[in-house]
């Protein structure tokens, strides 16, 4: 027989607002602890030393993560010019300088070559797998890391101020699979100033906004309390970006045991992904076929 994971069945989502330091499975970790969870997982992963949006997912909104992951990102970041580094970032070696600085202008005119569908070859420090190994584990065992480029769709790319001589500040929207680091050392090397970045900070993460995240801070002094299950975001939240039909009593108990179900439907074509809801209860995902949803996906609400 398999382990009994032990834990409260509990179900939502967390927006916390993550600090520079830990990594997102120790942010993680501590959610899963504070609310005494059987289950939790993250939407998308923040480098240890960068800030901002981290979407926490418990027990049955664990199913709705892979539509957060797919979700438009923003995040607003600071690039040092004159200067590329082993880890795209500030905590890795300089590996190369240069004493020009673009202008103003040069740097809004090379912007445009990041928009839109571009290909993006992700930082040598990455935890992209090559072979079965994490890309990360083996450049720092000193191997030569190769890395195909990916697809990438970059929404919007604009630079907000310039502090200094030395740094610039980015807004970027992107999809999944999106490198910041990779923009700041492809950016600083299509200038040939070279560049790496400095600071990062997502501001949101689909529905996710960081003005309404947690501190960790909070999160601990809440822990294992009716004030923090308060702080709890309804599972739906994660199916926001896929149309909502709704079940009817029948056809919910039909799709909770994995059956295709009746829905009520209006703007929803053949075939088209979509969610079941009962009462403003998530019942299923699945597939709309002739009035009714085909589950792939049951809650257990």
């Amino acid at each position: 027989m398999g382990r009994t994971r032990k834990g409260r069945d509990i179900s939502g989502w967390l927006v916390i607002d993550k600090p520079a330091g830990p990594t997102s499975t120790a942010v993680v970790n501590k959610v899963r602890w504070a609310f005494q969870a059987k289950k939790a997982g993250h939407a998308g992963t923040l480098d240890p030393e960068a800030t901002g949006v981290l979407a926490i997912a418990l027990g049955e909104a664990t199913k709705t993560v892979p539509y957060i992951t797919d979700a438009l990102k923003a995040y607003v970041f600071t690039i040092r010019l004159g200067q590329e580094t082993t880890t795209d970032d500030a905590e890795g070696e300089v590996i190369e300088k240069s004493v020009f600085r673009p202008s103003d202008d040069q740097i809004k005119d090379a912007l445009g070559r990041f928009v839109g569908d571009i290909m993006q070859i992700p930082p040598k420090f990455s935890a992209v797998k090559i072979d079965g190994e994490r890309a990360y584990k083996l450049a720092r065992e000193g191997e030569e890391v190769d890395i195909e480029a990916r697809h990438l769709w970059v929404e919007r790319l604009i630079m907000t101020d310039r502090p200094d001589y030395d740094h610039i500040t980015l807004e970027m929207i992107c999809g999944k699979g999106g490198y910041v680091r990779s923009i700041a050392r492809d950016l600083g090397r299509l200038l040939g100033c070279f560049g790496h970045v400095r600071e990062l900070r997502r501001i949101w993460s689909g529905p996710f906004e960081v003005s309404k995240g947690l501190t960790l801070a909070q999160v601990e002094e809440m822990a294992q309390s009716p004030e923090l299950d308060a702080h709890l975001r309804p599972v739906a939240d994660g199916l926001t970006g896929l149309p909502e039909v709704s079940a009817t009593p029948e056809g919910a108990v039909r799709m909770r045991n994995g059956n295709p179900g009746k829905v009520f439907a209006s703007e929803v074509e053949y075939d088209e992904e979509c969610w079941a809801s009962l009462e403003g209860k998530p019942i299923a995902l699945g597939r709309y076929k002739s009035g009714e949803l085909h589950p792939t996906r049951v809650f257990n609400l």
